[in-house]
């Protein structure tokens, strides 16, 4: 069976070198010292050739297609930060390049310059082949609805390509207010992969469409991971308490905008209660794979596909198909 995983990450080195250690150091990433910091898989980050597709035969997997793990162009203002934009989006062409069978691409951009980010998602997809972009989590503390992104937004849906919304580390005062304190390495998990990051990315979601910017771009896609980002089991609550207001502003309910507009990948998440939330939510044909590499396990990933309790054809669905069609990959 055909497998397309799409929240599959990469970097490269030398790029990561030439942003400044004091802007990585504010954006939350941890000094090499930290724990958490030595358990990054750098290697397997930065290896876009024969260790990764080793990794992806080994579990039946066709196709990754790949965006960029930070730091990145999104912590460096000014054409710094759209030079490394830039220098991301040709290194990962050159290796789609090599293997046009196997690896696919998501844009990367200078989100501090959104214009310029708005020209390049049109470079990257027009002339580099790219089938969207993922942004990780909000910049400077602004998430995609604040009115300086619209060029962004506009510039997704005239291309007919989705936005993937992906976590970022929470500002530094969400941290501070909410997670710090606890004891052991407990406050920098708890704001990252245990709660935090899947909370900043549900409220990325909520922002976009109780602003009115799914509403002002109704052909605008997102793609969130992690089995939605606990909005599928909190879905029906949020659409209860904002009802009334919606009524007045929008031609849609909340839950309605979200799920006409959303679509959601299994990265990193490989058990059966959250998949079940995430179908019954959003429905099988809005649910696609994704392993989360090399942060999470292929094996692990492909294990729990095959486990799903669901059709051949639906299972088909979410391994290749919906993928297949949303970002119009060449099969």
């Amino acid at each position: 069976m055909r497998i397309v995983a799409l929240e599959e990450h990469f970097t490269v080195p030398r790029i990561v070198a030439g942003i400044s250690p004091d802007a990585i150091a504010a954006r939350g990433f941890p000094g090499p010292d930290f724990p958490w910091a030595q358990t990054i898989k750098r290697a397997e980050l930065a290896d876009l050739g024969d260790a990764r597709l080793k990794d992806m035969d080994a579990s039946g997997i066709t196709v990754q297609v790949l965006s960029v793990a930070g730091p990145g162009a999104d912590l460096v203002p000014g054409q710094k930060g759209i030079d490394i934009a830039s220098a991301y989006n040709d290194a990962l062409a050159e290796s789609c390049a090599r293997h046009p069978t196997r690896f696919r691409g998501f844009a990367h951009l200078p989100l501090h310059s959104p214009g310029a980010a708005a020209e390049e998602l049109h470079r990257a997809v027009k002339q580099l082949g790219f089938h969207g972009v993922l942004v990780n989590g909000a910049t400077d503390g602004r998430f995609l609805d604040a009115p300086e992104f619209e060029p962004i937004l506009a510039q997704a849906e005239a291309l007919d390509v989705p936005i993937y919304l992906h976590p970022g580390i929470p500002t530094a005062p969400v941290r501070n207010a909410y997670f710090d304190g606890l004891p052991g390495n407990f406050s920098f998990t708890m704001a990252l992969s245990a709660w935090g990051w899947h909370a900043d990315t549900a409220i990325h979601v909520l922002r976009l469409a109780l602003s009115g910017a799914l509403e002002r771009h109704p052909g605008l896609k997102l793609v969130i991971g992690h089995m939605g980002e606990a909005l599928p089991f909190m879905l029906d609550r949020i659409d209860e308490t904002t009802a009334a207001t919606a009524k007045t502003l929008y031609s849609r309910s909340l839950r309605q905008m979200i799920t006409d507009q959303v679509w959601v990948t299994t990265s990193g998440f490989f058990t059966m209660i959250p998949f079940m939330a995430a179908l019954m939510a959003f429905g099988v044909d809005r649910l696609m794979f994704s392993v989360d590499y090399p942060f999470a396990s292929n094996a692990r990933a492909r294990a729990f596909l095959d486990s799903l309790p669901v059709s051949p054809a639906d299972k088909a669905k979410i391994a290749h198909g919906n993928a297949d069609k949303l970002l119009r990959l060449p099969v």
